[in-house]
């Protein structure tokens, strides 16, 4: 069991097709209104048919109050640290501390590549993603950056602006390496979609991300744990993911939340995406928080 106690809290996934732009925005005012904490953006740049995550998410946090934004997860090697961590301190600024940092090596290769990124193999990926969290943690602290190695070349960034709240680091993961460099390094793993880390694999990653953490003198608690859950609430047939009434999505995720240790949801509608939001908010969001709080004070 690795609950470590943390509030329950609930994403949006938000669809970042640009044919689909109005139904987003639309999207993102229910999750709005509905109390959710974080609406999430994917980071796909090399998807001729999606708009840019900083862009699309600097448009709707000037339309948006009262809740974050997630990138889940930006591709650190087509977005350089330096360059990353400016533009969350940035976007902090101006949303008066509205952004979570979700950032991860990057899907694909080849995709990289083709958009002009470096070509690296996997132990390079994992060595630059481990010293792009050490560089952007001194930057969003506002501390000068100097960091030269295989991997970087950063001569003397003078970090700024100081966002008025720290900005978290959330690493996208899913192999042993990078789940170590989570226990080491990050204050979230975002575990990808629940079709892609189905829960009975989860167990094996926690425990590879906690011995990490207590090796590098880190209290395994500070890190906290995020699924990606794609499904759809209700009667839907042939549905990806988890599909089911209200009370399969209570009995679930309150099970992958003190059983599995997750303290973050975030939703990825298959369909009917703003009927979908609602109802989670209404039906869903309520019932495992306080089935969460009953199983947490049984024991």
């Amino acid at each position: 069991m690795n609950d470590h106690g943390h509030p329950i809290t609930f994403g949006v996934s938000l669809d970042p097709s640009a044919e689909n732009l109005a139904a987003t925005r639309h999207v993102a005012r229910t999750a709005v209104d509905g109390g959710y904490h974080l609406l999430a953006v994917q980071d796909h740049p090399y998807q001729p048919g999606y708009l840019d995550t900083w862009t699309m998410i600097s448009h709707l946090a000037a339309e948006t109050d009262r809740i974050s934004f997630l990138t889940d997860v930006a591709d650190l090697q087509l977005r350089p640290p330096t360059m990353l961590a400016k533009a969350a301190a940035s976007l902090s600024v101006m949303t008066r501390g509205r952004v979570v940092l979700g950032v991860g090596g990057g899907a694909s290769t080849d995709a990289i590549a083709a958009m002009g990124g470096t070509r690296r193999t996997g132990p390079q990926m994992v060595a630059y993603t481990e010293e792009s969290l050490m560089v952007m943690r001194r930057a969003l602290a506002g501390e000068p950056v100097r960091h030269v190695s295989d991997q970087h070349a950063i001569e003397g960034y003078a970090a700024g602006p100081l966002s008025p709240a720290p900005v978290p680091l959330w690493v996208g993961a899913q192999k042993r390496r990078m789940l170590g460099v989570v226990g080491r390094h990050a204050d979230g793993w975002i575990s990808p979609l629940n079709i892609y880390v189905p829960p009975v694999e989860v167990p094996s990653r926690q425990a590879i991300i906690d011995e990490a953490a207590r090796a590098a003198g880190r209290d395994p608690a500070r890190v906290r744990r995020i699924y990606n859950v794609i499904g759809a609430v209700g009667p839907y047939r042939g549905g990806t993911g988890l599909v089911g009434d209200v009370n399969l999505w209570v009995n679930t995720l309150t099970e992958w939340a003190v059983e599995l240790g997750f303290d973050t949801f975030v939703f990825w509608p298959v369909s009917s995406a703003a009927a979908q939001v609602e109802l989670f908010a209404n039906e869903v969001v309520p019932a495992v928080r306080e089935r969460v709080r009953a199983v947490r004070g049984r024991r």
